[in-house]
């Protein structure tokens, strides 16, 4: 299968790397929006073609998907474009940072036919697969939900220390990871929804601090605390305090309460939670199915964000 990344840079490298231990995956293009790093990235991925234009892109014979790894704020106008060109898509998280726009990538997909995936990469995490299991399972039951996402970042700056084109946003993409993975874990949509933020920065216009509360009908809670002015341990750290033990789980990390290591190694065939999502939305292409964390599937958690964010105002 040949696909195209869309996107050069932290995110896009995280994909490649777990794209290159995949079989029978060929990233064929790669578009890019700044042509001095994009050329960088194709040479030293061994990427055939790369180009500034989606398009261009899209048209190189034999590309059946792009994973697109771009700002949010084209997110939309990308997804739909690529399907439109009669190709898959998946979207990293967010598909969108508004309702209306996650709502047309789910309105174009059912149009189009193609399967359209969004970036959760929670659901694909060993550690919340583990956990997942278990529920499914019937062993464990959720009572709450402690969660954690904390950055340094007081600057325009990405994961790779470069300045970004594009402004972050706590609530449109870093709560979205957790709304979303609390609503798949319990299985129900949050009946309540409540934020606070802190004061906006000056030159950024966002919010640096968030504390959002989360409640589904059968009354299970969840507490996110977010933050970019954190100076210390970076990223996002879930405690899953249940009827049947807690545990604490740091991306593909899982520890008990009392910081035992459980081991997730056989929960499936990788310990990275991107490579495992990018599996997933392979498979779904070859196999014709709706993929986990399909775009109709997520649209939930953009829809209690719109929520979140009316709260706010």
């Amino acid at each position: 299968m040949k696909i195209c990344m869309v996107g050069q840079g932290a995110f896009a490298n995280k994909h490649l790397d777990g794209i290159a231990r995949i079989d029978g995956i060929e990233v064929a293009t790669i578009s890019g929006g700044s042509r001095d790093s994009t050329e960088e990235v194709a040479k030293k991925r061994g990427i055939p073609h790369w180009t500034t234009d989606l398009a261009e892109a899209l048209a190189q014979p034999g590309v059946e998907a792009a994973i697109l790894t771009s700002p949010t704020q084209i997110h939309a106008d990308q997804a739909e474009q690529v399907m439109r060109a009669g190709k898959h898509v998946m979207v990293e998280i967010p598909m969108a940072d508004s309702l209306a726009d996650s709502q047309r990538i789910v309105d174009v997909q059912k149009e189009t036919g193609q399967i359209a995936m969004i970036g959760h990469t929670r659901r694909f995490n060993p550690s919340h697969q583990w956990i997942h299991n278990k529920i499914q399972a019937g062993e464990l039951k959720i009572q709450q939900m402690v969660v954690q996402t904390f950055f340094f970042r007081r600057t325009n700056m990405n994961a790779l220390g470069k300045p970004r084109s594009w402004t972050d946003h706590l609530l449109w993409h870093h709560a979205c990871h957790t709304v979303d993975l609390f609503q798949y874990q319990t299985g129900e949509i949050a009946s309540d929804a409540y934020a606070l933020q802190g004061p906006m920065h000056p030159d950024l216009g966002i919010a640096m601090d968030m504390s959002i509360g989360l409640k589904v009908p059968s009354g299970v809670l969840c507490n996110l605390s977010l933050s970019f002015n954190n100076e210390g341990p970076l990223g996002t750290f879930f405690r899953y305090v249940c009827d049947n033990g807690t545990y604490i789980a740091r991306y593909d990390d899982l520890v008990d309460g009392n910081e035992n290591p459980i081991d997730v190694s056989k929960v499936d065939v990788s310990l990275d939670g991107i490579e495992l999502q990018d599996r997933e939305f392979f498979a779904a292409i070859k196999e014709g199915r709706e993929p986990n964390a399909s775009a109709a599937q997520c649209l939930t958690a953009m829809e209690t964000l719109d929520r979140l964010e009316k709260s706010l105002k």
